[in-house]
C-alpha cells in the first residue's frame, strides 16, 4: 500500500514537472478600468512615483517596508526601491512616459526572487472627461515561475492586485 502511494505521488510530481515544460515562456496580466477623469489628471499620478505610491496596493501591503525614491521627480528616469518582509525587495523605474497615453517602467526584483519583469499602462481617452486605463505586467517565465503557475493561477493572483490599484486609482482621480 505504501509504494502504491509513493509511486501515485511521484507520478503526480512527474505531470506537474511535464505539464509545467510546456507552459510558455513569458506571462502578461492586464487589468482594465474606466474612469471618470480626463487622461491628463490620470497620467500625473501614475507618472509621478509619490504619487504612484498613494494608490498603488503593493505599499498597503507592507506597511512597515522602506522605500526611496531616486532619480527625476517624475517622468522617465523616476525611480523607487523597496524592501520589506511581506513585498520582498526590488526596484521600479519609469522608462518611457508619454503623456497623457502610454507609461512603461521597468521592475527589478530581488527578494524573494530574483525576476526582470515591465509594467505598461496606457490610457485611451473617451471624450474630455472618460478614459479607459489599462495595466499589464508582462515577463519571463522561468522554469520555476512555470511549475508554481501549474499550482497557482498568477493571473489571478496579481490581476487581484491590479484590480484593487485601479479602484484607488478611480477612487482618487473622481474625487471619492
Amino acid at each position: 500500500m505504501l509504494i502504491a502511494v509513493a509511486l501515485l505521488a511521484l507520478g503526480a510530481i512527474a505531470l506537474c514537472l511535464i505539464v509545467a515544460a510546456t507552459r510558455p515562456d513569458h506571462f502578461q496580466v492586464t487589468r482594465n478600468a474606466v474612469i471618470k477623469a480626463p487622461a491628463p489628471k490620470i497620467f500625473a499620478l501614475i507618472n509621478d512615483l509619490r504619487s504612484f505610491n498613494n494608490w498603488s496596493p503593493f505599499e498597503k501591503k507592507d506597511p512597515s517596508a522602506k522605500g526611496s525614491y531616486s532619480g527625476t521627480p517624475s517622468g522617465v528616469g523616476a525611480a523607487y526601491a523597496w524592501q520589506g518582509r511581506k513585498v520582498g525587495a526590488g526596484r521600479m523605474e519609469i522608462t518611457a512616459s508619454e503623456a497623457p497615453h502610454k507609461l512603461t517602467m521597468r521592475l527589478d526584483f530581488t527578494k524573494p526572487f530574483k525576476a526582470q519583469h515591465t509594467a505598461e499602462f496606457t490610457l485611451l481617452p473617451h471624450g474630455d472627461a472618460l478614459t479607459v486605463v489599462s495595466w499589464t505586467l508582462r515577463g519571463p517565465s522561468p522554469y520555476l515561475t512555470k511549475v508554481m503557475g501549474v499550482v497557482i493561477d498568477m493571473d489571478a493572483l496579481i490581476g487581484k492586485d491590479f484590480e484593487a490599484g485601479l479602484a484607488n486609482l478611480k477612487a482618487l482621480t473622481e474625487g471619492r
